[in-house]
């Protein structure tokens, strides 16, 4: 097969992990004998750095040609302590979201068997968790009016949301249940707000036209207390821009680290793969960034492109490099630290 691949390394880290996820895919496609055309594009502050634009026409042209496309990070220091700029990388991110169409963020969270003591949370919590976010990504108070009044001492940002929003979101999430253990939890808040009533109200229609899922609704606030609590009674959720930004970030404590979580966003035609971490500046460049996260959201993307045995091939290499220690620094406990580039070669020379 011959996949076209946007490849957007974006900032700080962002193009040393996507190097790693680059030669993992190389050496699954040599393996299966699949051949992968790689086409860089600009994106984030490095975009604004060249053409003054985060999302630039030629690198939406790009990904939207493409059979998938591969993320790294976005973000800059010189942006995040500058309230005045006008133009930010992350601008980027949401535009790109919403012209691609990627109105659903797929969230995993799951555990390493090597691993499991090295999370923050105690063993017995967690052992055995493998649940899975579906958070709307192009609606919601992040996409809503905003501004300023009375002279600039009055802002405000307004959270809407169609019918058509809330339908097709939670019937990826009702999809993905009955392919799992056919439970699905909702996540709102709808004792004080009007769009979180909507969400319920829409789900609870659509109960009927899936019979065999098991339906449970919870308030974010309740979520966020048992997810850290008892997360092996959660296996997909689904939930809005916001509540889904906050919920996943606190998930991806439970695997011990934010550098070994994937994501996908998909939409009705391409989809984009990116590990959950951010840009990690104070990283860059220096080698020691844990590129696992990116090489699992190939994983993904082979999955979704109908390729299961090169996918498993990949997580099956990851976990045995999380078992004989062949780390970066934030896993390695004293032990050996390895450089994100030894990693992944690595991976690619035992796959």
């Amino acid at each position: 097969m011959k996949l076209t691949i946007a490849l957007l390394a974006g900032d700080g880290i962002g193009p040393e992990v996507i190097d790693q996820a680059v030669k993992v895919s190389d050496a699954v496609a040599k393996k299966f004998n699949h051949e992968i055309e790689w086409q860089s594009a600009l994106t984030g502050a490095a975009a604004i750095d060249a053409v003054g634009e985060p999302y630039p026409d030629e690198t939406h042209e790009v990904c939207a040609n493409a059979d998938a496309v591969l993320f790294g990070a976005i973000g800059h220091p010189k942006f995040d302590n500058d309230p005045s700029a006008k133009v930010r990388p992350e601008q980027g991110l949401l535009k790109m979201r919403q012209k691609l169409g990627l109105f659903a963020n797929v969230r995993p969270t799951f555990t390493f068997p090597s691993l499991i003591d090295k999370s923050p949370l105690k063993r017995e919590r967690i052992e055995g968790t493998d649940l899975v976010f579906f958070r709307e990504l192009t609606g919601g108070i992040y996409f809503g009016k905003r501004g300023r009044e009375d002279n600039g001492d009055t802002a405000y940002d307004t959270c809407t949301y169609t019918r058509a929003e809330v339908q097709r979101i939670a019937k990826k999430g009702f999809e993905a249940a009955m392919k799992r253990s056919k439970r699905l939890c909702c996540v709102d808040k709808a004792n004080v707000l009007e769009s979180s009533r909507l969400w319920r109200e829409t789900v609870q229609q659509m109960e009927k036209d899936y019979p065999e899922v098991e339906v449970s609704y919870e308030f974010v606030d309740a979520v966020a207390m048992r997810l850290v609590q008892w997360p092996k009674e959660y296996d997909v959720l689904i939930t809005e821009n916001m509540f889904g930004d906050i919920l996943t970030d606190e998930a991806s404590v439970i695997s011990g680290s934010m550098g070994l979580m994937p994501s996908a966003s998909v939409g009705s035609k391409v989809s984009l793969y990116e590990p959950i971490h951010g840009s990690y500046p104070q990283a860059a460049g220096k080698d020691i960034a844990n590129p696992l996260a990116t090489v699992l959201s190939a994983a993904m993307m082979f999955d979704d492109l109908g390729l299961a045995q090169e996918a498993q091939t990949i997580r099956d290499v990851v976990n045995k490099s999380l078992a004989e220690g062949m780390v970066t620094e934030d896993l390695a406990d004293g032990g050996k630290a390895y450089k994100t580039s030894e990693v992944g070669d690595w991976l690619a020379k035992n796959i």
